[in-house]
């Protein structure tokens, strides 16, 4: 035989030994191995790894490992008496996940399953940590910033049929304690097929947690496997001041990639759930939310069917994709009511129930100085249709918005108002707003339109006594309509709102800064307001022109609704400060112009009214009202070196010549100026308002 053909031969009888040997291994779960592969996952992990008991192991085809006993020590030289310590174990792996491990990443295996476990997750400082395999404490410091599981074996599933996991990592004041006791042929509460009870109890961020959990079924403390059967579970339970329950599905205990279940959540205020999240979420009162929560490999959907928020009634569907680089909020938001003042913080205003709410305002201003948080508008996207049926704005002497509809589009940390409509006391409101937060500090900017808002309805502070006692509260466009009218007859009916009328305008403008106060002190840009069909009441008019005589007679025969011929302000805003381009109220006895400025940045007051009556009076001092002060402290009174002249021209007449001659200088025939409502036309024809630049 050719010494060829004899070598071939051997190589094929020595493979064909190999081939029956591997499969005898395979077939008899490699018993000999037990000690070599406990030193070579003792070598590979850096901590002595013990196997005991019953051995049996596949290395080629699905490979995995079955022992009676395993004990993992702790790395990164913790001080806990070991890392893992389980009983029955099986666990599966494959040779790419642990040829990637050796390469930096972390570990993965893809299944392991134990009968009991005690695991102890410690973290003590930045570099050491129990969880650190096959490296040394300073071979990979930790970032305390990054995920606190980052470096923990990673597990396809993980199904633990009893047993104790601790997890405690200092870097993140978290300490948490999970027991897990098995219910294997017993039936669990309200009908749960057999299964077991787990109980997780510590902080979480500081935060108190304390849940419990029943679930039917062996339902796995981790599971990656989307397509994995979901098992009846039940979670109730603190978070924080707040209480959870959950009633439905889920794929695992911890990291649930699938749950479908009813959620029921309350607690004292939405702030107390943002802090475990991370989430700066408003300070309101106590809230309480029922509806249904689904998720399903990294999207979340919330059917929430009722959520109440102080005297806010809302629902709504959404979903939030996690899935995604920069996350992503979707769905709609609807409700019967939402109040201002329950979601206060989010705009920078003292929130209902906030126990920080004198530090929104600094002393002696009335302007909120609460910081936005505007690096949460870079955190995720979001697109959220808003259908609400009333805004409330927190105030009795403001009406509510009706059928709010608006787009609200977070993208890229640019905050959008889109297609905003709502209607209020027989009008319309309209318009966009835009907050940037990628500027520094924020920028924003409005656009905002109203048509025809009846100024009576919408004020209800304007209302007279009279009024109080017989107009009844209504949203009817017909009805207001009909009430200004009967302002206008000219009838002997008394004063049931101080000023009437239809009010239209545009407002257009920008501003910067890092709170609401900062923001209004640097405004820019114009408005436009007109009333129409208005009245104006006698008394504050002749009040106007301190016009006493004319005074006395209203008070006498009692106030009457004095129709205007015209009522328009057409303002500019120039670095917060406010001044009037035409500002007049004019009806056929007394047209009254104002001027001056309004300061958002001091909040100061520099305002002045000068009445010019149209009739004759015998006894009027015919001197600018004006109103100075602070917006918290405001003061109000007359130019003393006008009615200080004519006082003494009465003086010196009525010694001179006789008392009846003291009143002559306080007499006043009136005048007929231009008229003012043709001019605050032109003014408006040949003004870049905002409502021609929107055009």
């Amino acid at each position: 035989m050719r010494p060829s053909r004899l070598a071939l031969r051997v190589a094929g009888a020595t493979l064909g030994l190999l081939v029956l040997g591997v499969v005898i291994g395979e077939v008899s779960g490699w018993p000999f191995l037990r000690g070599p592969l406990q030193t070579a996952m003792t070598k590979a992990a850096g901590v002595p790894v013990v196997l005991e008991g019953r051995f049996s192991t596949r290395l080629l085809w699905r490979p995995r490992l079955e022992v009676e006993h395993l004990n993992v020590a702790p790395g990164g030289q913790v001080p806990v008496p070991h890392l893992v310590d389980a009983r029955l174990v099986e666990m599966a792996w494959s040779w790419g996940d642990v040829w990637r491990w050796r390469r930096g990443e972390d570990l993965r295996i893809q299944r392991l399953q134990a009968a009991a476990i005690d695991a102890h997750l410690v973290r003590v400082d930045d570099k050491r940590a129990s969880w650190q395999l096959g490296q040394s404490p300073a071979d990979k410091p930790k970032d305390p910033n990054q995920d606190p599981l980052n470096g923990i074996p990673r597990f396809g599933a993980l199904v633990v049929k009893q047993g104790v996991v601790v997890f405690d990592d200092k870097l993140i004041d978290t300490k948490l304690r999970i027991n897990i006791a098995g219910r294997e042929g017993d039936t669990l509460p309200d009908g749960l097929p057999a299964g077991y009870e787990a109980g997780i109890n510590g902080r979480w961020h500081a935060l108190p947690l304390q849940l419990q959990i029943r679930a039917g079924g062996s339902l796995p403390l981790l599971d990656e496997d989307a397509q994995a059967p979901l098992v009846p579970v039940r979670v109730q339970g603190q978070v924080g001041a707040s209480t959870l329950i959950f009633d439905g599905q889920a794929g695992a205990l911890l990291g649930a990639r699938r749950l479908d279940g009813a959620l029921q959540f309350r607690g004292p205020s939405l702030a107390k759930v943002g802090e475990p999240l991370g989430i700066t979420l408003p300070q309101t009162p106590p809230f309480e939310l029922k509806g249904q929560l689904a998720h399903n490999a990294g999207l979340w959907h919330l059917r929430a069917d009722r959520a109440t928020i102080g005297k806010s009634r809302l629902a709504g569907q959404f979903d939030f994709d996690s899935r995604l680089k920069r996350p992503k909020l979707t769905g709609k938001l609807t409700g019967t009511r939402l109040a201002l003042s329950d979601l206060g913080t989010a705009v920078g205003t003292a929130g209902a129930g906030d126990p920080a709410a004198a530090a929104v305002v600094r002393p002696g201003r009335v302007l909120p100085d609460r910081k936005l948080d505007i690096p949460s508008l870079r955190a995720m996207d979001a697109d959220v249709q808003v259908s609400i049926d009333e805004l409330s704005l927190g105030n009795d002497e403001v009406s509510s918005l009706r059928l709010l509809r608006t787009q609200l589009l977070l993208d890229a940390g640019v905050l959008h108002l889109q297609n905003l409509q709502a209607t209020v006391a027989g009008g319309s409101f309209g318009g966009s707003t835009q907050l940037d937060g990628n500027a520094d500090p924020a920028r924003w900017q409005a656009n905002l339109r109203f048509t025809a808002v009846d100024i009576a309805g919408w004020l209800p502070g304007l209302k007279s006594s009279a009024g109080k006692a017989t107009e009844t509260t209504t949203t009817s466009k017909t009805a207001l309509k009909n009430r200004r009218e009967q302002a206008r007859t000219g009838t002997d009916q008394l004063v049931k709102s101080y000023v009437t009328g239809a009010l239209s305008g545009q407002i257009q403008v920008t501003g910067a800064g890092r709170s609401t106060a900062d923001i209004l002190g640097s405004l820019n840009g114009k408005a436009r307001m007109t009333l129409r069909d208005g009245t104006l009441s006698h008394l504050i008019t002749e009040a106007a022109g301190i016009d006493i005589a004319e005074a006395l007679g209203v008070l006498i025969r009692g106030d009457k609704p004095l129709p205007l011929n015209c009522a328009v302000l057409d303002i500019t805003l120039e670095n917060g400060i406010v001044k009037p381009r035409i500002a007049v109220l004019d009806n056929d006895d007394t047209t009254v112009r104002f001027d001056g400025q309004l300061n958002l940045r001091d909040e100061s007051l520099a305002l002045r009214a000068v009445a010019k009556p149209k009739d004759f009076s015998l006894l009027a001092l015919r001197t600018p009202v004006t109103v100075n002060g602070t917006f918290a402290n405001p003061v109000v009174g007359i130019e003393g070196s006008r009615l200080a002249g004519r006082a003494l021209a009465a003086v010196a007449l009525g010694m001179v010549v006789g008392p009846a001659a003291a009143l002559l200088p306080l007499m006043d025939k009136g005048s007929k100026e231009s008229n003012p409502c043709a001019e605050s036309a032109a003014v408006a024809s040949t003004s870049s308002a905002p409502a021609n630049k929107a055009k």
